[in-house]
C-alpha cells in the first residue's frame, strides 16, 4: 500500500508541477520564517541557564519613586542585609559596565574590551569553568586580575599564565585564574578584578547609588522577608535620618519628598528579558522585538498552511474521479484520508529541507542583522523543528485529507462535482483571511518606515554632525581636569579645530548623574546633572532662551551660577526663573540662564528636566572627565581628524589608541535597533505578500477551473470578453476589500501600542492605509485577471458536447 502511495504521489507531482512547486515553496517559507524566530528565542532565552546558581541569585532594583527604578545601589545595604538576615547566604557588589582599556604583559600591549570590576566572591555567583587556578582564589586579593582563556591567549601565548604580572590603570596585577567562557552569561568578562574594593571602603557610609548588587539566597520563598528587610533598612537609614535632619516627622518628610525607597529581586534567569533597566554589563535582551517576531513568523507559517489547505483543495477536482473509482473499487474514508495526509507529510518534509537550506544560506545575513552568532545545531532546536513538522503534518494534511474522503462517488462518476459549491466558504475566507494579515503587514511596514525616519530626520535640539566625541582616558598620577586644560590648548591650535570643550555626559549613551533640586520649600524634583566646560552647549549649537550662558568673564559661574533647560524651568512656580535661587546639593546656586530642550537618551524618552554647572562645581567630579569634544571645519576633516591623531598620540596618551566617534553618529545609535525593527517588518511584509499570490493564484485557479462549463456557455449565447473578464473578477474584489477592512483595525491598534514605546512619535496618518488598499487591489486585479483572460480563451466543444 505504501508503494501505491508514493506511486500515486510522484504522478500527481509529475502531472501538476505548478501547484507542486507552489505547495514546497509555500510552507518551505513559512516554516524557515519561525526557523529564524525560533532561533533568536532560544539564543535569548540560554542566558545564564548554565549556571548552577541560577535558582538563588537576584539583582537588587530600587523604586526610588515616581516609579524611576534604578539598578544602581549604595555601598551600605548589602553590608547591613547581611548582618540582619538569616536568609541571605552572600552578596556581590560589581560596577555595571565593562571598561575598555589596555592590559600589558612584557611590553606586549592588548586592548581588552570587557574588563569587569566586582568583590572577590565574584565567581561564587557566576562560576564559569577555570582552565588555570581555581574560582576561589582567583580574585584572592586587591591585585588579583583573572582572565578570560582568549585574553590569556593574546596575552602569553602558550605559556602558563598563573603568577605572571600585567599593567592595567597604571598598576600591576598577579595573575591568579583563567576561566572559560563556554555558554552564553548575562557577564561575559574578558578580565575580572576587585577594583571596586577601593570605592566600596570609600563610599562605606554613604547613600548614594553607584553600583549593582546580586545576592544569593538560601531559599527562594524566603524573598518577600529579604524584601521587607531591604526595605525597612533604607526607612531606618535614610527616611527616618534625613527627616531628623530636617527637623520634620516622618509623615511630614514622606509628604515633602515622596515614598521612602522601595526595593525588589530579580531572578537572574529572568534579567536579561526583564522589561526595564538591565542590571548587568552585557546588553539587555529585546523582549518585546523577540515576541513581535514569533508572533508575526507563527502568522506567516499559518499563513503558508492555509495557502497550502487552498492549493491542495484546489487542486482536488482534478482528482475527485479518482477519489470515485478508489471508493468504487472498495477503498474506506479512512485509506483515503490516511493517503492524503502521508502525501503532505511527504511535502512538509521536502518544505522543512529547503527551508533548512534557505535558513542555511541566509544566516550569515540574518547573524549580521541582529549582531547574533546563531547556528542551526542544538539537541532542542531538533526537537522543535520535529514538531513543528509534525504540527504542520496534521494542520495542512487534516482539512484537504477529510475534504477529498467526503466526496460522493456517484457525483463525480457523472461528471458533477465540479459543479458543486462545497467547502467554497471555507476556502473564500481564507483568501479574506490572506488579504486580511497583507493589508496588516503593508500598513505596518509604512508606519514603522515614517515613525523610523521621523526620529533620524527630527530636530534634536543639538548639532552634531561636524563635533568629535574622543574617549579621554584617565591617568593615575595626573588630574583629569589639569590634563584637560592643557590638551585644550594645544588642541585649539591645530588648524580646522574651531573650538574645544568636555562635559561629563556623552549624547546618546546611559551616562548620566541625577539628584534632587528644589525652590523654596516646594517638594523636591529630580534633575538630571550635566557638568561641562563653558563652550559646550555653543559646540552642540544648543540655543539660549533667556538670560545667558556661563562665561568665564564672571568668576560666580564657577561656583553658583546654574543653567536650565525649558523642563527644568517649568518644575518651578515662578512666571520668570531668571535670577531664582534653587537650593541642590546642599548649597544654593542662581539660574542664570534658559537653553532649549534636547534629547539626550533617545525618542524613547522624555527630554529630562536638566541642570547645566561648571565642571569644578562639584567637588571630586572634575577628575572624572571621560570625554573631550572638538569641533572641526567642514573643510578638509581627513586631514583635521588626522592632525588631532598625530596630537594625541604624541601629547596626550601614546598607550591608550585615539578613539572618537561624531556625536551624530553616536546619537544615531539609540535608534538603531529600530532601523533593524523596519527592515525586519519590510523583508516579512514581501514574505507575506508573495504568500498571498500564492494563495489568490490557486483560489482563481480553482474558481476558474469550476467555472469553464458556464463560461462556455455564456460565449456561445454571445457574451463578450470584457463582460466575461468583469463577471469572474468582481468577487476577488470584493474578497479584497472585505480582507483590507478586517486588516485595518489590528494594524491600527497594534501599530498604536508599538508607537506608545517613543516619547517623541508621528501620528497614524491615513496614507499607509490607502496605499495598502491600493496595492491589495492592483495585485488582485493582475492576478484575476490574467487567470480571468485565461479562462475565456476556454475550447468552447470540449465542454459542450455532452450537453
Amino acid at each position: 500500500m505504501l508503494k501505491n502511495y508514493i506511486n500515486i504521489f510522484i504522478y500527481h507531482i509529475k502531472s501538476n508541477k505548478l501547484f507542486s512547486i507552489l505547495n514546497i515553496l509555500g510552507l518551505s517559507i513559512g516554516i524557515a520564517t519561525l526557523i529564524f524566530a525560533i532561533l533568536f528565542w532560544n539564543d535569548e532565552h540560554s542566558y545564564d541557564q548554565w549556571n548552577p546558581e541560577k535558582g538563588k541569585i537576584y539583582s537588587v532594583l530600587n523604586n526610588i519613586g515616581n516609579n524611576n527604578i534604578w539598578t544602581s545601589n549604595p555601598a551600605t545595604n548589602g553590608p547591613m542585609l547581611k548582618s540582619v538576615s538569616s536568609d541571605l547566604e552572600s552578596y556581590c557588589y560589581f560596577y555595571a559596565d565593562y571598561a575598555r582599556d589596555i592590559i600589558s604583559y612584557n611590553g606586549k600591549k592588548e586592548m581588552i574590551n570587557k574588563i569587569f570590576t566586582a568583590q572577590s566572591n565574584f565567581f561564587s555567583f557566576f562560576p564559569f569553568p577555570f582552565v588555570y587556578g581555581n574560582a576561589k582564589t582567583a580574585l584572592q586579593d586587591r591585585n588579583s586580575i583573572a582572565l578570560s582563556e582568549e585574553t590569556a591567549e593574546r596575552l602569553f601565548g602558550n605559556e602558563n599564565p598563573l603568577e605572571k604580572l600585567v599593567k592595567y590603570e597604571g598598576q600591576i596585577f598577579t595573575v591568579r585564574g583563567v576561566y572559560k567562557l563556554s555558554q552564553k552569561s548575562s557577564v561575559m568578562p574578558e578580565a575580572v578584578t576587585t577594583i571596586i574594593e577601593d570605592d566600596l571602603k570609600r563610599t562605606k557610609d554613604q547613600w548614594t547609588y553607584h553600583y549593582g548588587l546580586i545576592l544569593k539566597i538560601k531559599k527562594p520563598k524566603a524573598v518577600p522577608r529579604v524584601v521587607k528587610t531591604l526595605d525597612q533598612i533604607f526607612f531606618d537609614n535614610c527616611t527616618k535620618v534625613y527627616a531628623k535632619q530636617e527637623g520634620l516627622t516622618v509623615a511630614e518628610f514622606v509628604k515633602k519628598y515622596g515614598d521612602p525607597v522601595k526595593s525588589s529581586l530579580l531572578p537572574l534567569p529572568e534579567a536579561r528579558l526583564y522589561k526595564g533597566n538591565f542590571p548587568f554589563p552585557e546588553e539587555g535582551g529585546k523582549l518585546q522585538y523577540i515576541l513581535v517576531l514569533m508572533g508575526l513568523s507563527i502568522l506567516i507559517l499559518l499563513l503558508s498552511i492555509v495557502n497550502y489547505v487552498n492549493l491542495a483543495t484546489a487542486n482536488a477536482i482534478k482528482r475527485a474521479k479518482e477519489i470515485g473509482v478508489r471508493k468504487i473499487t472498495g477503498a474506506t474514508k479512512g485509506q483515503i484520508v490516511a493517503q492524503f495526509i502521508f502525501e503532505t507529510a511527504i511535502t512538509t518534509i521536502f518544505s522543512v529541507l529547503l527551508a533548512l537550506v534557505i535558513v542555511e544560506i541566509s544566516l550569515p545575513v540574518y547573524n549580521s542583522f541582529l549582531d547574533k552568532d546563531l547556528v542551526l545545531i542544538g539537541s532542542q532546536f531538533y526537537i522543535q523543528l520535529i514538531l513543528i513538522t509534525l504540527l504542520v503534518i496534521i494542520f495542512s494534511g487534516v482539512l484537504p485529507a477529510v475534504y477529498v474522503s467526503n466526496f460522493e462517488a456517484l457525483k463525480v462518476l457523472k461528471g458533477n462535482f465540479s459543479r458543486s459549491k462545497r467547502g467554497i466558504w471555507l476556502r473564500n475566507g481564507m483568501l479574506v483571511l490572506q488579504f486580511a494579515v497583507a493589508a496588516f503587514f503593508i500598513i505596518g511596514s509604512f508606519i514603522v518606515y515614517k515613525q523610523v525616519n521621523f526620529m533620524a530626520e527630527k530636530d534634536l535640539g543639538f548639532k552634531g554632525a561636524q563635533v568629535l566625541d574622543i574617549a579621554f582616558k584617565p591617568k593615575t598620577d595626573k588630574s583629569q581636569y589639569e590634563r584637560y586644560k592643557l590638551i585644550k590648548q594645544e588642541a585649539s591650535k591645530i588648524k580646522g579645530v574651531e573650538a574645544v570643550s568636555t562635559a561629563l555626559f556623552s549624547m546618546g549613551s546611559l551616562e548620566n548623574s541625577w539628584s534632587t533640586a528644589s525652590y523654596k520649600d516646594n517638594t523636591p524634583f529630580m534633575i538630571q546633572e550635566m557638568g561641562m566646560d563653558f563652550e559646550m552647549l555653543d559646540i552642540l549649537d544648543v540655543k539660549l532662551l533667556k538670560g545667558r550662558k556661563l562665561d568665564t568673564r564672571f568668576s560666580s559661574d564657577t561656583i553658583s551660577s546654574v543653567l536650565l533647560n525649558e523642563n527644568a524651568a517649568k518644575l518651578i512656580p515662578e512666571k520668570d526663573v531668571l535670577n531664582k535661587t534653587l537650593s541642590w546639593r546642599d548649597q544654593k546656586v542662581k539660574v542664570v540662564g534658559i537653553v532649549n530642550d534636547f534629547n539626550y537618551f533617545g525618542m524613547e524618552s522624555q527630554i529630562s528636566p536638566m541642570m547645566f554647572f561648571y565642571v569644578t562645581k562639584i567637588n571630586g567630579v572634575k577628575d572624572d572627565i571621560r570625554h573631550i569634544f572638538i569641533k572641526i571645519s567642514p573643510d578638509d576633516m581627513q586631514e583635521t581628524i588626522a592632525a588631532i591623531n598625530k596630537f594625541w598620540v604624541q601629547k596626550v596618551d601614546s598607550e591608550y589608541p585615539f578613539e572618537y566617534n561624531f556625536v551624530d553618529k553616536n546619537y544615531a545609535k539609540t535608534y538603531k535597533r529600530y532601523e533593524n525593527q523596519r527592515d525586519l517588518f519590510a523583508l516579512l511584509n514581501i514574505i507575506v505578500i508573495l504568500i498571498a499570490v500564492f494563495g489568490l493564484f490557486s483560489l482563481a485557479s480553482f474558481s476558474m477551473e469550476r467555472r469553464l462549463r458556464e463560461i462556455a456557455i455564456r460565449k456561445t449565447l454571445g457574451a463578450d470578453t470584457d463582460v466575461l473578464l468583469k463577471e469572474l473578477s468582481k468577487q476577488y474584489i470584493v474578497f479584497c476589500i472585505i480582507g483590507f477592512l478586517i486588516g485595518i483595525a489590528p494594524a491600527y491598534f497594534l501599530l498604536g501600542k508599538w508607537l506608545e514605546n517613543f516619547a517623541f512619535r508621528i501620528d497614524i496618518p491615513l496614507l499607509p492605509f490607502v496605499l495598502a488598499f491600493i496595492s491589495l487591489l492592483f495585485l488582485t486585479l493582475t492576478i484575476v485577471l490574467a487567470k480571468a483572460y485565461q479562462a475565456t480563451k476556454v475550447d468552447v466543444l470540449r465542454y459542450l458536447k455532452y450537453e
